[in-house]
């Protein structure tokens, strides 16, 4: 078996060699081939850290909108691997949005190129499209081609402060009527928003239970339009305070502080499991009820923050007590089922690896499954690509073992 392995900063296993053989390292593979400013293209080997891309891009005034919580450690390979969202991917898209092609190495050795280094192109199947998300169980990706566009002429970010969760749909709701689209609308709950407070040196009103990190990007001429209006729909919403980020060091400190939300947490508990679902925005309120509800019903706690934009929130479940894992199972399961229920999905970016396939027949029913393993066969007959992953038969044994 072999299992590929770029940042290692996945959150499901999936670069866990849960059934031993090679671990195949992709980090040496570190080069951006060229920077493609009259062709709006970047052509980047795998183990890329994306923060060294996002750095390249914008050195030519471009902009690769990709922006996972990891940026700082994660490869670019994991990200294709994973189709990679982040806070940008409400207004830009996920990694599967910006990859024109790949070279991929197939189970049996045979190296293709998939895609287009063009911005169109219709004939065949889009094997590239199928390749991003994958989980590195179809083929082994050794370089991208990937779209750009023009660097934004200007940020504004702005802090809102709720009195209640269920404000939350209405404020973002009312945003997205005005016709205004952000490029990033953040969510933290109150046990998340306790755990920014020190980190970020906010001012937070007493009676805040909710904040969102609110940011806007497009002509300087327009960001202030753009920041009253958001600001005053927020307020008409019921938002007790609205603040504004005006200098790039004040920006820099509330996303380092967002960023770094997930470690803050591991440390509120000796164990610490997220989960990233997908529910649709006017539903939000309604899971983070679910939440609340499965917490004291399992007794453990739950910090809920993410991408309220495009409704996905990670749910975190946090405990001490190795003997309260099976608690903390039936609380992830009651997540997952209410999800579905909602119209919702299991997943928003992390992929499904090793911690989550027990749970996919949740969401698809077995002919989905079966369909999906038979892609799978044509592409690995050996079954010798990151084994353990995304299917729930295969993963069973493995559960838990990373």
């Amino acid at each position: 078996p072999i299992t590929p392995r770029a940042g290692g900063t996945g959150r499901v296993g999936g670069a866990v060699p849960v059934a031993g053989g090679l671990v195949l390292s992709l980090e040496g593979m570190d080069t951006i081939r060229g920077v493609e400013a009259d062709d709006l293209r970047a052509i980047t080997q795998p183990g890329v850290v994306l923060r060294d891309l996002h750095d390249a891009v914008e050195a030519e005034d471009l902009f690769y909108p990709p922006d996972p919580n990891s940026l700082e450690s994660c490869r670019i390979g994991g990200n294709l691997a994973c189709n990679a969202g982040g806070p940008r991917a409400f207004k830009y898209g996920v990694t599967r949005n910006w990859v024109l092609g790949l070279q991929v190495v197939l189970a049996d050795g045979t190296v293709l190129r998939v895609g287009k280094p063009t911005a169109k192109g219709v004939t065949g199947y889009d094997l590239a499209g199928l390749l991003v998300g994958s989980e590195g169980t179809l083929g082994v990706i050794t370089e991208a081609t990937l779209k750009l566009v023009p660097k934004p002429e200007g940020v504004a970010t702005l802090l809102v402060f709720l009195p209640d969760q269920r404000t939350l749909g209405e404020a973002i709701t009312a945003t997205l009527r005005r016709r205004i689209v952000p490029r990033c609308l953040e969510f933290l709950d109150p046990l998340a928003l306790d755990i920014l407070r020190p980190q970020a040196g906010l001012d937070v009103p007493a009676a805040a239970k909710a904040m969102l990190l609110v940011e806007v990007d497009g002509d300087q001429g327009d960001l202030e339009r753009q920041m009253e209006e958001v600001g005053g729909v927020m307020l008409d919403a019921g938002a007790l305070d609205v603040l504004v980020a005006r200098s790039g060091e004040e920006r820099e400190s509330l996303w380092a502080a967002r960023r770094e939300m997930s470690y803050a947490m591991r440390r509120q508990a000796r164990r610490k499991l997220s989960e990233d679902v997908v529910v649709p925005r006017t539903r939000i309120g309604d899971l983070l009820e679910r939440c609340s509800v499965l917490s004291e019903k399992h007794g453990v706690r739950v910090a809920t923050y993410g991408h309220a934009g495009d409704g996905n929130l990670h749910v975190n479940f946090l405990w001490d007590d190795p003997a309260d894992r099976p608690k903390v199972d039936a609380a992830i399961r009651g997540l997952m089922e209410a999800t579905v229920e909602m119209e919702g999905t299991l997943s928003g970016e992390h992929g499904i690896g090793v911690l989550k396939a027990p749970y996919l027949p949740i969401e698809q029913p077995p002919a989905l499954i079966a369909l999906q393993e038979r892609i799978k066969d044509v592409f690995d007959p050996r079954g010798v690509l990151n084994p353990g992953k995304i299917f729930p038969a295969g993963a069973k044994r493995f559960h838990g073992a990373c």
